[in-house]
Order: C-alpha cells, then structure tokens, then sequence
C-alpha cells in the first residue's frame, strides 16, 4: 500500500504470520518473507499484528529507520485505529484502563516459567454501528452486534481482543477470547471464517522527512459480506 526508500507498508490478510514462530511450527508463508522477495530487499519489522488480524503492517528497509520507527512506536506516537465487530451492543464510547498480564506461551515462552506483572494497558472505543437480527443464537430470540472502532494506546499481547472480552462484547471469530456460538453462526451465515478485527489505519511522522504519514487498508471479502449483510457502511 506505500513504499519509499525508508519503508513499506502492506495491507496483510488474516491468517498470515508476521515472522516465523514456534507456536505454528508448520507454517511456511510469513509476511516478513514475502514481502521481502517482492520488493527484493531485507525488511525489519517494527511492530506486530497477530496472526487473524488484517490490515496496516508496517516494515523498515534499514536498521537505522528500524530504530526510528520502534521508538516512535515505544512512545506512543504511533495513531493506530482498528475496526471490530463484537457481540452485543456495547457502549457508545469510552476507555479500558485495564492492566494485562504477559502469560508465558507454552511453545513461544518455552524458557520463562511465571507470568510477567501486569502491565498498563488502554484502548479507546467508539461505538459506530449496531444491528439486531431476528434469529435465535443464544437463549434471546434476536441478536446482536456493534461495528466498534478502536485506539489502543500500548500493543500488548492481544490486547484488543482481551479488553473486549473484559467489556463482556467479545470480537466476532476470536476463537481464544470469544463465543464459539457466535462464531460458528457467522462461519454459517455469512462464509466469514476469520477474526473480525482490522487494523484500519495508522497515522505517524516520516522517520526522515518529518511529514505526516497516513496508510489505510481496506476490507477483505469476509468483511464486505458482513457489513453489507447488516447494511453498515464500507466507509467506516
């Protein structure tokens, strides 16, 4: 979605790891390599985006800029906005201030025994579209669900799909934090068999020249059923 000679900017698609990890050994398409021999030059990555979540992923095309682009990220300096459709109607707008403990990966943390301490964690939320549909998929004769966006100040570890799950409006697909219920109903319904949460848009200084930068990225296919299944706007 951007290239210059500092960085470049891919739109990833759900289901594709970032770089290689222990905890899906058989994994042999990573992010990091493909975009490496596309461009036909060595990419560091500079901030990460779990494996079912799309959109904006960042990458450096020199140690120097990477160094730049960490600290800025370390920092907060980053704007990142992320899209989500939860289960139910949540608020219309407010903050999780809730603190996330770094338990260690039985394959990924295979050295370090005891969880991390709780670390700060805040997302901003804004609710931006709810449905109801009149079918039964837990014990209520209609459902629903919000269209959510998204600004977490810190990127732990899942932190988004976490402090949803805090809120009691679990991201859709999320098959380690959500409702499987639900997840299986929108598998079924609208042929969406991915997490539904889209790293939208990322805003940050150009590590060299200074000027804004501001890179977006689009829906999938999944995601285009679903909003127009409940007649939400792309444009979101």
């Amino acid at each position: 979605m951007y290239r210059d000679e500092y960085l470049v900017a891919v739109d990833k698609p759900s289901g594709l790891l970032v770089h290689r990890s222990p905890v899906d050994r058989h994994e042999t398409r990573f992010a990091l390599q493909l975009v490496r021999d596309q461009i036909g030059q060595h990419v560091y990555p500079v901030h990460r985006l779990d494996k079912p979540t799309s959109g904006v992923l960042l990458f450096a095309l020199s140690s120097a800029v990477a160094g730049q682009l960490s600290a800025q990220f370390a920092a907060h300096r980053v704007d990142k906005t992320y899209l989500a459709v939860v289960r139910g109607w949540c608020p219309q707008e407010g903050i999780v201030e809730h603190p996330l403990t770094d338990k260690p990966d039985r394959l990924a943390d295979r050295d370090r025994r005891a969880p991390r301490a709780a670390q700060d964690a805040v997302t901003a939320f804004q609710r931006l579209a709810t449905v109801e549909i009149p079918l039964a998929v837990e014990r209520y004769p209609q459902t629903r669900y919000s269209l959510v966006q998204l600004r977490p100040v810190q990127g732990r570890r899942h932190q988004l799909r976490r402090h949803l799950k805090h809120l009691g409006y679990p991201i859709i697909g999320d098959a380690k934090y959500g409702k499987g219920v639900h997840n299986r109903f929108f598998q079924q319904q609208y042929d969406c068999h991915r997490l539904l949460l889209l790293c939208r848009q990322m805003r940050l200084v150009h590590p060299v020249s200074g000027e804004p930068l501001v890179l977006q990225a689009n829906p999938d296919a999944a995601w285009i059923r679903v909003m127009d299944a409940f007649a939400w706007p792309l444009g979101a």
